[in-house]
């Protein structure tokens, strides 16, 4: 080793202190005072509120365990209701966008003012029905969505488990 990490080795170790007398003593000195005993009926009253705390502490527990487990289903069936939804709403703005470009090509097979007003009428009528089906299929679908989470949290909602914390 070199002499400068030997020094720097030395440094780190830590110093030892030698006492004249012995270690000291870190104890709470004890001035003569009485000790006392708690009574009996106090310590079974104290017994008894301990068990009553973790008897509820275990209940609270498995409560918080089901409640978690319940949301988690409640959460699955939302999501996959959400999803649904989107589904929905993705296949019905293909199909409009599908009209659109039908529409576009009936357009530059048009030869005069009547046939475009004929063709543009007719349009208009199909994406005024197709509007409200879809409108129709969505409304459902949201109430479906609604329905089932919330059929899912009333299954739940008479309570049981948290009626096994009293």
């Amino acid at each position: 080793m070199t002499e400068a990490s030997t020094t720097a080795t030395k440094s780190k170790t830590p110093n030892h202190i030698a006492f004249p007398f012995g270690w000291p003593n870190f104890e709470v000195p004890n001035f003569g005072s009485p000790t006392m005993q708690v009574p009996e009926a106090f310590r079974e009253i104290a017994e008894k509120s301990v068990a009553h705390a973790k008897d509820n502490c275990e209940k609270a527990k498995a409560v918080a365990e089901e409640a978690t487990t319940h949301l988690k289903n409640i959460y699955t069936t939302a999501a996959k209701g959400v999803a649904d939804y989107n589904l929905k709403v993705i296949e019905i703005a293909r199909t409009n966008a599908n009209a659109a470009l039908e529409y576009t090509d009936d357009l530059l097979g048009v030869k005069s003012l009547s046939e475009f007003i004929e063709l543009s009428t007719a349009h208009a009528r199909r994406q005024f029905e197709a509007m409200t089906a879809q409108t129709k299929e969505l409304t459902e679908l949201a109430q479906k969505v609604t329905t089932d989470t919330a059929a899912r949290g009333w299954r739940y909602g008479d309570a049981k488990a948290f009626n096994k914390v009293t």
